[in-house]
């Protein structure tokens, strides 16, 4: 007799935050999960947006509260996580979506730029994962954690100004690796994506400032949507992905410029 298929997308009973939720993929991250059952925190800097993307989901069945939260403010972390907690219970689904580009080089870069970068894209989502797996382990709970990094961790050509992000970027993949390790004991998962470019606030708004002439490089000179990350998503925040930790997967439609 074959066994039944190990795959689901029910995240009925689960909560999520999700960080950088008021535009681009953060919102689509954030009405998937809703979509699928779970109790979503939208966390960003924005509470007008944010609360229009709560609304969004509780209009349409799902449950969602929005969430003030800049993480790179990460003094300001551990209270974000307990209001998330107070409203919906235990968080046990964290995607670490929040980010930002350097759009300078290297060396004309003044140093609060530097620091603004590296605490929104690399030490705000270690400490927020620091603090949901601290609450995971005392409870003794599972959990799932997926990073959004990106392909910039992997190709940098240095023709464009976005050293510091890719920088950054790579260091969340590691950060994925190696907190996927330290807690793999505790049944808490970590996985990564790395997207290519997809549209979002960020990449629309490079393409208004200096054109696409570098998207008709692509093999397939096309951005990609939102929703076709979705199946990457659903795959690991559900017990389909339980063998699957310290992963990066890679999802960029072969975008490597000719």
């Amino acid at each position: 007799m074959i066994q039944p298929l190990n795959f689901s997308t029910d995240l009925t009973g689960r909560i999520a935050l999700v960080t950088g939720a008021s535009s681009g993929l953060g919102v689509r991250f954030a009405q998937v999960l809703a979509t699928c059952g779970a109790k979503v925190a939208v966390a960003g800097r924005r509470r007008d947006r944010l609360e229009a993307v709560a609304a969004e989901i509780n209009d349409e069945g799902g449950v969602a509260v929005p969430l003030v939260l800049d993480v790179s403010k990460v003094a300001s972390i551990p209270a974000a996580i307990d209001e998330a907690q107070a409203a919906l219970g235990l968080v046990d689904i964290l995607i670490n979506n929040a980010g930002m580009p350097d759009a300078m080089r290297a060396v004309k870069m003044p140093l609060e730029k530097v620091e603004e970068v590296f605490d929104t894209n690399l030490k705000g989502p270690w400490i927020l994962s620091c603090e949901v797996a601290r609450r995971l382990i005392e409870a003794k709970q599972p959990g799932w954690m997926v990073n959004i990094s990106s392909m910039g961790a992997f190709n940098f050509s240095g023709h464009t100004a976005a050293s510091l992000y890719s920088t950054t970027k790579a260091g969340m993949v590691r950060m994925t690796e190696v907190l996927a390790m330290e807690w793999a004991k505790f049944n808490i998962n970590v996985n990564a994506i790395a997207p290519g470019t997809f549209h979002s606030e960020m990449v629309d708004g490079m393409i208004a400032r200096v054109g696409d002439d570098w998207i008709k490089r692509f093999h397939r000179p096309r951005v990609g949507r939102t929703d076709q990350l979705d199946s990457t998503l659903l795959y690991l925040v559900s017990p389909s992905s339980d063998f699957v930790t310290g992963t990066c997967l890679k999802v960029d439609d072969a975008q490597i410029p000719r």
